[in-house]
């Protein structure tokens, strides 16, 4: 066993070589931010090397200590501890740092390689996937653990920066992880006083010990630099089970750099080679060779490794006597796991989504109260599955009546409360389904899906399985006006490369998109709903439900006679300029199909299109989507939204009646009247447009 002075000398060694990776890696690439990571190297070292638990040959092992850089521009410092502490990182991928297809993306990104648990650099975003993770550690102790076996004990670390503090998501999530209690959370904050533009003090200076103090978090002051400061409070942290904690690390940018300690030039750009040299040689390294990593450092990153491998072997034991004594949770464990949904699971929705009756057949209904019956379907068929809403849940119909809260020292439920924070709902729906176990959606009025568009990028690019339940869908939401009348966000959803959006048009177009948010592992699903009561719609009586899951496919259709438009091709085109498709999604389905009744009676043969996923329908194939929307036909595109993407499907010589203003506040059916949206208008309309 090493001594206390050899302990310290190679201490100093690895964080050297920590700060020099950075050096040389940012320098071969000529860009990156050497600063963080050569000021974060001495508690990231401790942290990596004395705390963290994992195992670098098991990197999925479920009950590893998660890590977060929530700082994702100091990528050099995560990239550098992966490659010391074992990881399937080789050093010639630090070599192409930046570099196209390489591991090592100027930001972390998850998949990018193993020990990477989220995708950062938007700053604050980690910092709430780090509190969803917290969370869902949480609900597996509760779900898990039993007084005799311990299957669910690991803690999320996490470092921040300045940036981070400044960024308003970080606030709403570290509130949320106060205000729950989240003791197994412990985030180290870079606090070296340097952003882009120069010293914090230009626009932040709040004491942010005290702020977190306020939301209920421990908080312990260092010197970022003082060995024996950073391990005491290390080890207070990892003792800490009732209150999150944050250590207030005082550090300094470009540490051990003569020219650029300290300074602003060292945040994004490299050191410069003849810094880079002059910091070599004040921290008594070689210039050369460049990416050096002495055998003697990789020591203590080992040791630590090997910890982890036993432990991740005893867990291992542990679990399988566990699995033996309780087999019921063991069975719960494999299916909240795995995520998995039953064979039967859209034919149980379907049932759930079967609208009211009455004397006169079925009633009208928002297709937001649909979706509160297909959820808790859902509910009970998905043990995974589990949310809450940005306190809107009256309104979006999104409370799991069968479970209770989640709350402080209760984590056995499947509701959250978020509270008015829909940009850290957002985050921390990501940390859910990062950590794995979790299928988390998140509720709130479309209108405010703007707050969130952040973490929803994040989770389409991680390719994460998150769900999105967006209601009060349009200017049709009515009397509470244009400021929180959605036009604008419909298409910018859709624009966001894999994230499927769905918007349904009744009941059994709500338990598809359910059915396929529930099913869809590589990607999240946006599900737009209505406030209003929309009819239910008539189809075809060959109508096969599995179509619904293509995006777009045919509801019904007329002749100039009456009868069907043959197969997938046109009928005989009537002098009126016929035949007509028409497109529609969500509530402006039936009245297409009004419409559609009109212009019959006016001898113009129509097709309808439900379409509530133009995404979904762009990706089938070339002959279904001819057969869908045959070629000579005359196309309109219905929908209460801007219409930008929509010629992608339709053509640009398709007449397009949609919302290019801002809404008004007014009864919703005097909107559609004035906006064009009936049945009568739309005919009326497509009448004009086809010409006598």
């Amino acid at each position: 066993m090493p001594s206390t002075a050899e302990s310290a000398e190679l201490a100093r060694l690895a964080i050297n070589t920590l700060k020099t990776l950075a050096i040389d890696a940012v320098e071969q690439a000529r860009s990156g931010h050497p600063g963080l990571p050569m000021g974060a190297a001495d508690y990231a070292f401790y942290l990596f090397t004395k705390h963290l638990r994992f195992d670098p040959r098991d990197p999925d092992w479920p009950d590893r200590d998660r890590f977060v850089l929530s700082a994702g521009h100091g990528s050099m410092l995560l990239y550098a501890l992966l490659h010391l502490s074992g990881y399937d990182l080789p050093l010639d991928e630090i070599k192409r740092f930046r570099q196209w297809e390489s591991r090592t993306p100027g930001h972390p990104e998850r998949g990018c390689a193993p020990g990477v648990e989220t995708t950062t650099g938007p700053l604050g975003q980690g910092f709430g996937n780090a509190v969803g993770m917290a969370i869902a550690a949480k609900m597996g102790i509760a779900r898990f653990n039993t007084p005799d076996f311990e299957i669910v004990g690991h803690r999320v670390w996490v470092i921040a920066s300045d940036g981070d503090m400044m960024e308003g998501v970080q606030s709403e999530a570290a509130s949320i992880a106060g205000h729950l209690a989240l003791g197994n959370l412990t985030v180290l904050y870079d606090d070296n006083h340097i952003t882009i533009e120069g010293e914090t003090s230009l626009a932040f200076s709040e004491d942010v010990g005290r702020r977190f103090e306020a939301y209920g978090w421990s908080v312990q002051r260092i010197d970022g630099h003082d060995h024996a400061q950073i391990q005491k409070a290390l080890d207070a942290a990892a003792a800490e089970t009732t209150r999150p904690g944050l250590i207030v690390a005082r550090t300094h940018i470009a540490h051990g750099s003569p020219g650029k300690h300290d300074s602003a030039k060292a945040h994004g750009e490299p050191l410069g080679p003849e810094e880079a040299a002059a910091t070599k040689k004040a921290l008594g390294w070689p210039l050369e060779p460049p990416f050096l990593v002495p055998d003697e450092a990789r020591l203590p990153f080992a040791a630590r490794a090997q910890e982890g491998r036993r432990a991740r072997e005893e867990w291992r034991k542990r679990f399988e006597s566990w699995s033996r004594a309780y087999p019921d949770r063991r069975a719960l464990w494999d299916q909240y796991h795995s995520r998995a949904v039953p064979g039967d699971l859209f034919v149980r929705l379907l049932e759930a989504a079967a609208p009211p009756g009455g004397a006169s057949g079925p009633k009208p209904e928002a297709t937001r109260v649909t979706s509160w019956r297909v959820l808790q379907k859902a509910a009970e068929l998905v043990p995974s599955l589990c949310g809450g809403s940005g306190d809107l849940e009256p309104s979006t119909k999104t409370t799991i009546k069968s479970s209770p809260s989640i709350g402080r020292g209760s984590f056995a439920g499947r509701n959250f409360h978020f509270g008015v924070r829909e940009h850290g709902m957002g985050a921390i729906l990501n940390g859910l389904a990062l950590h794995g176990g979790p299928i988390p959606y998140g509720a709130t009025f479309l209108i405010f899906s703007d707050y969130m568009r952040p973490p929803i990028r994040l989770a389409a690019m991680s390719r994460i399985q998150v769900i999105y339940v967006f209601t009060h869908d349009s200017v049709f939401l009515g009397e509470d006006g244009p400021t929180h009348q959605p036009v604008e966000q419909l298409p910018g959803l859709r624009l966001v490369p894999n994230l499927a959006v769905v918007r349904p048009a009744d009941g059994p177009e709500v338990a598809t998109a359910w059915a396929l948010a529930l099913g869809r592992r590589d990607g999240p699903t946006a599900i737009i709903l209505t406030r209003q009561d929309v009819p239910p719609l008539k189809r075809q009586a060959a109508f096969s439900s599995e179509v619904m899951f293509r995006g777009g496919y045919v509801l019904s259709e007329t002749s100039p006679l009456g009868g069907p438009m043959s197969g997938g091709s046109a009928a005989p085109r009537p002098a009126q300029g016929g035949p007509v498709v028409m497109i529609a999604s969500g509530s402006e389905v039936a009245p297409a199909q009004q419409a559609q009744e009109i212009l019959a009676a006016s001898g113009i043969a129509t097709r309808v299109v439900s379409m509530p996923s133009p995404g979904l329908f762009l990706e089938q194939p070339e002959d279904y989507r001819r057969m869908v929307l045959p070629p000579g036909t005359k196309r309109v595109v219905l929908e209460a939204a801007r219409l930008k993407g929509w010629e992608g499907v339709a053509g640009c010589e398709a007449l397009m009646i949609g919302v290019d203003r801002f809404g008004a506040s007014a009864p919703w059916k005097v909107i559609a009247e004035k906006l064009g949206f009936t049945g009568p208008q739309i005919a009326d309309r497509i009448l004009r447009w086809l010409g006598p």
